[in-house]
């Protein structure tokens, strides 16, 4: 009996990452025989858990959404991450009714009904320390990332109104290729059909999606990743400069919180930072706060501004010592 629990827990943990998988690669992962999967396949479905199966070639087992889903298989520390990860997403306020942020509050207060006793307390204990300090976002519907994920997965063209930053309004025909979030926004990657080009949209700016059953084929990423075409062309206008910072990633992470920076370890104490910034103006405070030996590596132009600033700055505290 132990083992065949435990083979049940493991099918189930499998399935529900929500992916596909089938018979031979479950049975694979299982260590199990073709005849045994099937076996507990319909125990699960005897549970209650709605696995979906497709016969025939390309074939699959599948974990199917459902509105009274039987206790997650979590352990203690995933539940407490599930709990934070949905208390961080409702702390993005919009203000809007129906937004991401608002189904995330209404999630918060029930995940812990689909959690095993044992996490289960632990999690209610959670939520009721814990409080979370709000950050003003643009709303964003929870339908219009789904339906975009879908239309991305089936390669399927989609239309919408889109209000670009100026304000002017345009109607799209696009194949999706990727979602992206960074700093508080939602963006979407895709192939504009009437400009023949990569476009990247902000998901709060749609509105009246569509998906048209049209499937296209695939196209190789204008980039290494979407989130790799996302940033070059918010920091087009950009100058991009390099510290060491004598300090560990962490302490740097913190210092440059509200800066697009990418991070990387040197060592337990010294790290690289990579942002983009419109001029030097903009690193001297983070630094200062910081309170770190630091190198600016470049570009020339930053390099000269911060130097011209560090003169002033020391010919003021020298002035201030000459007249004490």
């Amino acid at each position: 009996m132990a083992d065949v629990t435990g083979r049940m827990l493991a099918l189930l943990a499998t399935l529900q990452t929500g992916r596909a998988f089938t018979g031979a690669e479950l049975a694979r992962l299982l260590c199990v025989s073709p005849r045994t999967l099937r076996r507990d396949v319909e125990r699960l479905r005897g549970y209650g858990y709605p696995v979906t199966t497709r016969p025939g070639p390309g074939g699959h087992y599948r974990l199917a959404a459902g509105r009274g889903l039987p206790p997650l298989v979590l352990d203690d520390d995933e539940a407490v991450a599930a709990l934070l990860g949905v208390a961080t997403l409702a702390a993005s306020a919009s203000g809007e009714a129906g937004g991401l942020d608002d189904a995330a509050r209404r999630a918060y207060g029930k995940l812990d009904q689909l959690l095993p006793a044992r996490p289960r307390s632990r999690a209610a204990a959670l939520r009721a320390s814990l409080e979370t300090g709000e950050r003003p976002a643009p709303g964003v519907e929870p339908g219009a990332l789904a339906a975009l994920a879908e239309a991305i997965a089936e390669r399927e063209t989609v239309t919408f109104a889109y209000r670009d930053a100026r304000g002017a309004d345009s109607r799209r025909r696009v194949e999706p290729h990727r979602q992206v979030h960074l700093n508080q926004r939602w963006y979407l990657l895709g192939w504009d059909l009437e400009r023949e080009d990569w476009r990247v949209f902000r998901t709060d700016r749609i509105e009246d999606l569509l998906r048209t059953g049209a499937h296209h084929g695939a196209r190789a990423l204008p980039a290494d990743s979407a989130l790799g075409y996302l940033r070059a062309g918010l920091n087009a206008s950009r100058r991009e400069v390099r510290l060491v910072v004598e300090a560990p990633l962490t302490r740097v992470a913190d210092a440059l919180r509200h800066e697009d920076a990418r991070l990387e370890a040197l060592g337990p104490g010294r790290t690289r930072a990579t942002l983009g910034v419109d001029s030097w103006e903009w690193l001297p405070l983070p630094l200062a706060f910081l309170d770190a030996d630091f190198h600016i590596e470049g570009p020339d132009e930053i390099l000269a501004g911060c130097a011209a600033f560090a003169r002033r700055l020391l010919a003021a505290t020298d002035r201030r010592e000459a007249g004490d």
